[in-house]
């Protein structure tokens, strides 16, 4: 049977173990994790114009792929999900409203 000293000198103190850092994408995924979001930004913005059916699926799935690899454009990334979302809703109203899936101009 161990004694309480005997047992405190055996487990290791609350000084030695020391705590586990988050997990944090490596340097290389940041740079690649930057340019999905500016990609993502500027595909969900042309995609309000041409090509809603392509690029706003791929704004979306850019910016959620950045945001997930640790993007310091955050901000830039979310604003692409937001326009992916955006050209979705657009083509969802023009396919309905005109049976078409793209802009005209002369009704």
């Amino acid at each position: 049977m161990t004694t309480l000293s005997e047992a405190a000198r055996t487990t290791p103190s609350a000084q030695t173990i020391e705590p586990q850092a988050p997990h944090r994408p490596t340097p290389r995924l940041r740079p690649q994790a930057d340019g999905m979001a500016v990609a993502s930004f500027i595909l969900g913005l042309l995609g309000t114009l041409v090509l809603n059916i392509v690029l706003g699926p791929c704004a979306l799935i850019l910016g959620g792929l950045s945001l997930a690899r640790g993007t310091t454009r955050r901000g830039r990334a979310l604003l692409g999900i937001t326009l992916g979302i955006a050209d979705l809703l657009l083509l969802a109203l023009l396919t309905t409203t005109d049976g078409t899936v793209s802009w005209h101009i002369a009704g």
